[in-house]
């Protein structure tokens, strides 16, 4: 099955050596987005909320690159520094997925790369 590399001017740049999503078949894999500013390549500052906004405005981004919207994902996994930000990033998360929200893991972790707050990786289905 062929690969395509999803890439967006839109998004932050990858931190490391993957890409920011893959499209194979009819399936969208985008890789774990943080807060990262597109135009400074910085976490956002402003806490939880607005790391979890800027994180899903990357993914949105990277998703359009694709053909792909919000509505598409049928998966998510979101990774938290603090289990108690789960509150806070639901709220957010919530206004991204308003019907039909995808199927969701949520899990803390001791770290993330450039000192993010909260990762979210998402896979989409072009089809739905």
């Amino acid at each position: 099955m062929k690969k395509e590399v999803i890439q967006s001017e839109k998004a932050a740049a990858p931190v490391g050596p993957y890409s920011q999503g893959i499209k194979t078949g009819e399936f969208v894999f985008v890789a774990g987005e943080k807060g990262i500013d597109p135009k400074t390549g910085k976490i956002v500052s402003g806490g939880i909320a607005a790391e979890t906004r800027q994180t899903l405005e990357n993914i949105q981004a990277i998703l359009e690159a694709a053909g792909a919207t919000m509505d598409h994902v049928v998966r998510t996994q979101v990774f938290l520094t603090d289990i108690h930000d789960f509150a806070a990033m639901n709220v957010v998360y919530a206004e991204y997925f308003k019907v039909a929200p995808p199927g969701r893991t949520t899990v803390q972790v001791v770290a993330l790369p450039a000192g993010a707050h909260v990762e979210i990786e998402a896979t989409a289905v072009l089809t739905r």
